[in-house]
C-alpha cells in the first residue's frame, strides 16, 4: 500500500536514455530507419508520440501506403521501393492480404521489437530540445503520458521523422511553409507569387453490412448542408477508409498549430456525409450499415519543410536530373490539392507524372545548419512542389532507410551528417547491400565473393514463344507486349487473334526515350497488317534495329473488331501493358497537361492486376533474349533497362546454379534475392489482394557445398531477400543453389546472390 498525505509539490520520475541515434517518429518512415540503423549496429532510440507505429499508415488514420508505383497507374515499372520498406509490405500480403489495418500494426510493432539494438518509446512526445552550441543537438527532453515519465534522450546523432519536424523545429533549423514563386527556383507549375496555402488533413470513416436495419441519428456538430461540399453527389456506401482521401480541409490554415480546429471540421463533414447516406432517402441500400469507425486523429500531408545542402525542385523530378550523391529515389506524380480541399470546386488533386522515377540526393536529407541532425519522412530538403511527390509514404520511407545508413557512417567514422558526403560511394554500396534500389547506381562489393566466382547453371530461359491459352484481350483497349531484347533486327514474330470482322490492326515498335524508362515514348517503326474474319495467325517482321539491349515495346493499337489470344505463362522481368485510364492516379490513358506548367505529354501503358494482365501469346523465329546465370552478380537486383535476373528453363526439373572458385573460400554470410514483383504496389490497408505470396518467388531451396553436403534447406519462402548466417564458417570451392520452379506456369528466377 501507498499512503501520500501531501502537502507537497512533485515531480514526475525522469530517466536519461543514451542512443546512438535518436529517431523521433515512428510513422513508416521512423520505423524504416530505425529498423536499417539497428541492423548495422547501432544502438537506436525510436520515439513516438502516439499509441501504435505506422504514422499515416497506422490504424489510427488508415492511409495505404504508397510511393513510386502509384497503384501501378503510372509508367514506372519493377519500381517498389527495396529494403526494410519492401520486407514491411511483402510481410504484410503474406499475413494480411485483406488490408486490415490492425494486424498491420502487429506487422511493424513485430519487426521492430525483434530487434535487439532498437529501445521503443510509445505514446512519448518531444517537447523541448537543449543544443551543445548553436549548430548541435544535445539532448531531447519528452513526456510519456501513459507512464507520466519525463525522459531526456542523448545521442551523437538525431533524426527527425516526426512529420511535423518538432525537433528541427525546436533546434533552430531553417524551415519552409507554403509555395515558392515560380520565379525563385523556374518551377512551371509554381504559383506566380508566393502563398501560404498548404495540402490539408484528412479523416476517413469505414462502414459495415450488419444484416439488418440501423438507424443513425446525427450529432449536433454534423455538417447539415450536405450541397456546401461541391462533390457531394460523389458520395456513395461502398466508398471508405482512404478512398474517400478527398475528404480533406485545412489548406488555408496553419497545419500545426490548428490540428485540432482542423481535425474537428472534418468530424463535421464525416458524421455530415454519413447522416447524409443513412438519412437522406438517395441511399435505401444503406439501410443496414453503420457507422464502424471513424479516424480520430487527422492523417496530415503538409506542414514545415527544412533545408538541407540542397532543395529538391521540379525540374528534378520532371527532368528526372541525376546526382552523384544520390541514395534514394520517387515516382510519385507531383500531386497537389487545393487549399479547401473538400469544400473546393476545384478537382480534389492535380497529378502530373514524370516518365519515368527519379533520383533523390542526400545532400536533402539533413540539415544545412544543425550538424547532427538527419531530416527524414516528409520534412526532406524540397520545394512545395516537388513536395508533392517526395511527401508519400514508401518515397518517405526509402529516403529514410538511406538517412539510417548515413547515421551508421556517421557514428562509424565519428563525423557530421555533412560529412558523410566524403563517404558517399560506401553509403551507396551499403544501402544496396541492405536492398535499397537506387536507379543508374550498380552494387559494387569488393567484399562479395561471387564477384570471383565462375557462374553456370543447370538450364538458361530463352525468350522465344509464350504458348497460347484459351484467353483473350479484346482491343477495345490498346494493348503492348514488353520485351527485353538484344541489340539487332527482331526476328519474325507470330501471333495469334481472333477478328469479328476483316480489318486492319496497327502495330508499333517503340522504345522509350530516356534509358531505364518505360515511357515508350519514341515510335521506331509502324506497320498496318490485314486481318481477316476469324481465326487467324498474324506475322510480323520489323526492320529497324532498336540500337541497344533494353526493353522494346510491342504495340497493338485499340480495334474493336480483333482479339489477342493470351498466355498463361508468366515470367520474370516480362509484362503486357494496357492503354487504360486509372481515376486513382488521373491517368487517363494519355498526359495532356497545360502548356504552361512543365509537364511532359506522353501515353500511358500500364499493367492489369492479377489475376489479370496475361502476357501476349506470341513466338519469334529465334531468341530474343536469354536469362543468364551471369546475371546474378550484375550490380542489379531487380529489372532495370534489362530483367536481371537467372531464369532457368520451364522443362529443367531440377534448376540449380552453381558458383566455382578457383581456391577455397571461408563463407560466413549467404545472401539471395527472390522476385516478389516489385511492380505490384501491395498497398498496406483496406485493398484486398488475391495472393499472399508472389507468383515468381522461389518457395524451396538448397544450398549444397562443393562435396554436395547440405548447407541450408529452405521452404515456405515469401520474402524478396534471404540472409543466411551460417553457424559455423564455410570452407569450399563451390556453392550450388538448387531451387523449385514457383508453379508449373512461372520458371525459377534470381536476381542476386552475394556470399561474404
Amino acid at each position: 500500500m501507498i499512503e501520500d498525505k501531501g502537502g507537497h509539490a512533485r515531480n514526475f520520475p525522469s530517466h536519461t536514455v543514451h542512443a546512438d541515434l535518436v529517431i523521433i517518429g515512428g510513422g513508416i518512415s521512423g520505423v524504416c530507419c530505425a529498423i536499417t540503423a539497428a541492423r548495422e549496429g547501432v544502438q537506436v532510440a525510436l520515439v513516438q508520440d502516439r499509441p501504435v507505429l505506422g504514422g499515416n499508415a497506422s490504424s489510427e488514420v488508415r492511409l495505404w501506403i504508397l510511393g513510386a508505383t502509384s497503384h501501378m497507374g503510372n509508367n514506372n515499372r519493377w519500381s517498389r521501393e527495396g529494403g526494410v520498406m519492401d520486407e514491411l509490405l511483402v510481410e504484410n500480403i503474406y499475413r494480411n492480404p485483406e488490408g486490415n489495418p490492425v494486424i498491420f500494426d502487429t506487422v511493424l510493432l513485430e519487426k521492430v521489437m525483434q530487434e535487439a539494438n532498437i529501445r521503443l518509446f510509445l505514446n512519448t512526445a518531444v517537447h523541448e530540445v537543449i543544443k551543445g552550441d548553436s549548430d548541435t543537438i544535445q539532448t531531447v527532453n519528452a513526456f510519456c503520458s501513459q507512464n507520466q515519465t519525463l525522459y531526456t534522450f542523448t545521442a551523437p546523432y538525431f533524426c527527425d521523422a516526426s512529420g511535423d519536424g518538432v525537433v528541427a523545429f525546436l533546434a533552430g533549423a531553417p524551415f519552409r511553409m507554403g509555395a515558392e514563386s515560380k520565379a525563385e527556383f523556374g518551377e512551371r507549375f509554381a504559383p506566380s507569387q508566393q502563398y501560404g496555402e498548404l495540402l490539408g488533413h484528412s479523416i476517413y470513416f469505414y462502414s459495415k453490412d450488419t444484416g439488418k436495419p440501423v438507424r443513425f441519428v446525427p450529432p449536433s456538430f454534423a455538417i447539415a448542408d450536405i450541397a456546401s461540399i461541391p462533390r457531394y453527389k460523389m458520395f456513395n456506401v461502398k466508398d471508405q477508409g482512404c478512398k474517400l482521401w478527398w475528404i480533406e480541409y485545412g489548406g488555408r490554415l496553419d497545419t500545426v498549430h490548428e490540428t485540432e480546429t482542423i481535425k474537428w471540421q472534418l468530424w463535421q463533414v464525416v458524421y455530415g456525409v454519413w447522416d447524409y447516406i443513412k438519412n437522406s432517402g438517395n441511399f435505401p441500400e444503406a439501410a443496414d450499415y453503420t457507422l464502424e469507425w471513424v479516424g480520430t486523429i487527422p492523417g496530415k500531408r503538409e506542414s514545415r519543410r527544412f533545408n538541407g545542402d540542397y532543395m529538391l525542385i521540379q525540374q528534378d523530378i520532371v527532368e528526372q536530373r541525376m546526382h552523384t550523391d544520390a541514395v534514394s529515389y520517387g515516382g510519385w506524380s507531383i500531386d497537389l490539392h487545393p487549399a479547401d480541399g473538400v469544400f473546393s470546386e476545384l478537382p480534389g488533386c492535380n497529378q502530373w507524372h514524370s516518365k519515368g522515377i527519379y533520383q533523390i540526393p542526400y545532400r536533402s536529407l539533413y540539415s544545412n545548419s544543425i550538424s547532427n541532425l538527419f531530416l527524414a519522412g516528409r520534412i526532406i530538403s524540397a520545394s512545395h512542389v516537388a513536395f508533392g511527390s517526395t511527401r508519400v509514404m514508401a518515397t518517405s520511407a526509402n529516403s529514410a532507410q538511406a538517412v539510417a545508413m548515413a547515421a551508421v557512417l556517421a557514428v562509424k567514422y565519428g563525423i557530421s551528417a555533412r560529412q558523410v558526403n566524403d563517404h558517399i560511394t560506401e553509403l551507396q554500396q551499403s544501402l544496396m547491400k541492405t536492398g535499397q534500389f537506387i536507379p543508374g547506381v550498380k552494387a559494387r562489393d569488393e567484399q562479395d565473393l561471387v564477384q570471383l566466382a565462375c557462374i553456370t547453371a543447370s538450364s538458361e530461359y530463352e525468350l522465344k514463344a509464350l504458348s497460347q491459352s484459351d484467353q483473350l484481350h479484346h482491343l477495345e483497349i490498346g494493348m503492348a507486349q514488353m520485351i527485353p531484347a538484344v541489340a539487332g533486327l527482331l526476328p519474325v514474330m507470330e501471333l495469334a487473334v481472333v477478328a469479328t470482322a476483316s480489318t486492319s490492326l496497327v502495330v508499333q515498335l517503340a522504345v522509350s526515350s530516356r534509358n531505364g524508362n518505360f515511357t515508350p515514348d519514341i515510335v521506331l517503326e509502324e506497320k498496318t497488317l490485314a486481318v481477316a474474319e476469324g481465326s487467324s495467325t498474324l506475322s510480323l517482321q520489323f526492320n529497324t534495329d532498336p540500337g541497344s539491349n533494353g526493353y522494346i515495346f510491342l504495340i497493338f493499337r485499340k480495334n474493336p473488331h480483333i482479339k489477342i489470344v493470351l498466355s498463361d505463362e508468366r515470367l520474370t522481368g516480362v509484362l503486357s501493358l494496357f492503354q487504360a485510364e486509372n481515376k486513382a492516379v488521373s491517368n487517363s490513358g494519355v498526359q495532356t497537361p497545360p502548356a504552361d506548367i512543365g509537364m511532359d505529354s506522353f501515353e500511358f501503358w500500364t499493367p492489369q492486376r492479377r489475376p489479370s494482365g496475361q502476357n501476349m501469346a506470341f513466338a519469334f523465329a529465334a531468341p530474343v533474349y536469354s536469362f543468364r546465370a551471369e546475371s546474378i552478380k550484375n550490380g542489379y537486383a531487380r529489372p532495370f533497362i534489362i530483367p536481371n535476373a537467372w531464369v532457368a528453363k520451364k522443362e529443367d526439373a531440377a534448376p540449380r546454379i552453381t558458383l566455382q572458385w578457383e581456391k577455397t573460400v571461408t563463407i560466413r554470410t549467404i545472401l539471395l534475392s527472390f522476385d516478389t514483383d516489385f511492380d505490384h504496389p501491395m498497398e498496406s490497408v483496406l485493398m484486398q489482394h488475391p495472393e499472399t505470396v508472389m507468383p515468381f518467388c522461389i518457395r524451396s531451396y538448397k544450398i549444397l557445398d562443393g562435396k554436395s553436403n547440405l548447407v541450408q534447406k529452405v521452404s515456405g519462402n515469401y520474402q524478396t531477400r534471404n540472409i543466411i548466417k551460417l553457424e559455423a564458417p564455410l570452407v569450399t570451392d563451390r556453392l550450388v543453389i538448387e531451387a523449385a520452379h514457383p508453379n508449373e506456369q512461372v520458371p525459377a528466377a534470381i536476381f542476386e546472390i552475394r556470399c561474404y
